[in-house]
């Protein structure tokens, strides 16, 4: 409950510094804009950031046929959390990775690499599937997309005020109560994107945090997650991936994380913090731990290729081959 009505209150600051902003740049009509343009921004991302995202990814589908443990692990999860069954993705790449995606749960997808699939074994895979399954649980997706264009609008109007003032646009006026002076705009360009990007990290660390809780809730221990997170840290400081800032809040670890600067201003929140609350949780485990076929307790060892696939990637990335 404390992490929704941050959540809420921190898209509440958004909006209220997109309405100051267009105040500032022209008054009431500048703010009537500013909303609007808002709610553009909102309705395009809520409708079509699904299918911009995978294509961005070349994100392609997979069943049952192409790629039958994966889809068969996803499924077990749906039927634990009470999801309708995603869409399943696989992204060619080698950097271990993951994220959902969708308006609502009725139209979410999930998307892994293929080095996520071959580093990770199966309480691992269940680990991260149900982490991002929690996600679409929770409708973060939709709560990530609406952040995320609320901060791209403030960005837009901050680069309209500096460009106002250079040009002579920041006088006062005392109609409608807009302008603020030159500096007074210059001061606002730079600020405003800084307080939107703040903010944003600030909704998406929060909900990665619930994440966690809930997708350790559908697998039944929070030993697999915490165990993939460990990995995944790992190998995102060796092997970052080919990712868009833009994007960078979707995924389970940051893919950008292999650069310093990008992890002082990390959408997401530390993994030794997140791996930490995590082996804090009790283990839970349903009575219909077995169905689907998935019980972490009694999973076997995975098959021998896939050991050795494991293997071969930790020694590429220490050097050893």
């Amino acid at each position: 409950m404390g992490n929704q009505v941050r959540t809420t209150l921190l898209l509440a600051l958004l909006t209220v510094l997109i309405v100051l902003i267009g105040r500032w740049l022209g008054g009431a009509e500048g703010m009537t804009m500013a909303l609007v343009m808002a709610a553009v921004m909102n309705f395009a991302s809520y409708w079509f950031s699904d299918k911009i995202v995978l294509r961005m990814y070349n994100a392609q589908p997979v069943g049952p046929e192409e790629s039958p443990e994966l889809y068969g692990m996803v499924e077990s999860l749906c039927r634990r959390a009470g999801l309708p069954m995603p869409k399943v993705y696989v992204i060619p790449q080698d950097a271990p990775n993951a994220f959902a995606t969708g308006r609502n749960p009725e139209h979410a997808a999930v998307a892994v690499t293929e080095g996520l699939l071959k580093l990770m074994n199966r309480e691992e895979a269940m680990g991260v599937l149900a982490h991002e399954l929690a996600h679409v649980r929770n409708r973060d997706i939709l709560i990530g997309s609406i952040a995320a264009t609320m901060a791209g609008a403030i960005m837009m109007l901050a680069n309209m005020a500096r460009f106002s003032a250079m040009f002579g646009g920041g006088r006062d006026r005392e109609e409608g109560g807009g302008g603020g002076g030159a500096l007074g705009m210059i001061v606002l360009s730079m600020v405003a994107p800084l307080a939107a990007m703040l903010i944003q990290m600030a909704i998406s660390r929060s909900r990665e945090y619930l994440a966690d809780s809930t997708g350790a809730a559908f697998a039944g221990t929070p030993e697999g997650l915490a165990g993939a997170l460990q990995k995944l840290g790992a190998y995102s400081k060796q092997l970052p991936m080919d990712a868009s800032p833009a994007t960078a809040h979707m995924f389970i670890v940051n893919p950008l994380s292999g650069s310093t600067l990008m992890s002082l201003f990390s959408t997401h929140p530390p993994l030794e913090e997140r791996i930490a609350r995590l082996r804090g949780l009790r283990t839970v485990r349903p009575p219909d731990a077995g169905v689907g076929g998935f019980n972490v307790a009694e999973d076997d060892a995975p098959p021998a290729d896939a050991q050795a696939q494991r293997r071969e990637m930790w020694e590429r990335l220490q050097g050893k081959k």
